[in-house]
């Protein structure tokens, strides 16, 4: 069992959590962009209120501990690792909810390179207690703007786990994915499911868009979202979003671990 006091303390040695690589311009950035609804930067989510730049840095330094200084222009932002051991109890609470109830879950990450692992292994211990994992519209195509302009990319699963890929051969269960902040996956996923008159989910566990696409459509949605990322802390604040742990979503991927093996812990689910 990985005590609190260990966690903390891998949090702040890993920089999932104090002072982090997110640049403190770059949230910023993001913050001024989703006051002027920008939709890079909404993903998915539609604000019921006005959410100002000086609104979004008091709400994430409520949220994750940064600076609420606004002339705090320059340097690394900061991540409270009290708030991420908080919010990771929550986190649990609700995985370890859908355990019990046996609920389908949807699992999805904008970050395959990052967190695939952190989410297949919740998948796997979900799958085990009996919730049904779900796979909907594996190999459809999602039509997503980026700064390259509009690129179509394919709808994959490794290990339960759903993200997008560019077209072309990959090996079977090949975690190489892209990188995306976009809530079509998520709404592709969803309407596939639907249309398939198969079960919805009862809970979305993930990131970017994956947890505000499903949250600003009803579901009860769930996951991670570091400093730059304001989206999905507005939805938490709104009600969309349940749960967002705030930490650096881009160290390295064997640095999350632990934090597998503390939320398993806390959801009654370690194998």
């Amino acid at each position: 069992m990985l005590s609190t006091g260990a966690l903390r303390a891998h949090l702040l040695a890993a920089r999932l959590a104090g002072v982090v690589a997110t640049a403190r311009e770059e949230s910023l950035r993001s913050y001024r962009l989703f006051a002027a609804r920008d939709p890079r930067v909404l993903i998915g989510i539609d604000p019921v209120g006005a959410w100002r730049q000086r609104d979004l840095v008091g709400l994430m330094a409520e949220k994750c501990g940064v600076s609420a200084d606004p002339r705090c222009t320059e340097g690394r932002d900061v991540i409270d690792p009290e708030r991420t051991l908080v919010a990771l109890d929550a986190f649990a609470e609700r995985i370890g909810t859908a355990a019990q109830r046996g609920a389908a879950v949807l699992l999805g990450t904008g970050h395959p390179h990052r967190l695939l692992g952190f989410y297949a292994a919740l998948a796997d211990a979900l799958s085990a207690a009996g919730c049904t994992v779900l796979t909907p519209a594996q190999g459809h195509s999602v039509d997503i703007t980026t700064r390259f302009g509009l690129r179509t990319y394919n709808l994959d699963y490794v290990r339960g786990v759903a993200l997008v890929r560019e077209p072309g051969p990959a090996r079977p269960g090949c975690a190489t994915g892209t990188h995306t902040h976009s809530p079509l996956p998520v709404r592709t996923v969803l309407a596939a499911a639907a249309e398939a008159g198969g079960p919805l989910p009862e809970l979305v566990v993930g990131d970017h868009g994956w947890v505000c696409g499903a949250g600003q459509l009803g579901f009860e949605a769930i996951g991670l979202a570091d400093t730059d990322d304001p989206a999905l802390f507005v939805g938490e604040a709104e009600g969309a979003v349940s749960v967002v742990v705030p930490l650096d979503d881009a160290v390295r991927s064997d640095y999350y671990r632990p934090l597998t093996r503390y939320v398993l812990n806390r959801a009654c689910l370690s194998q």
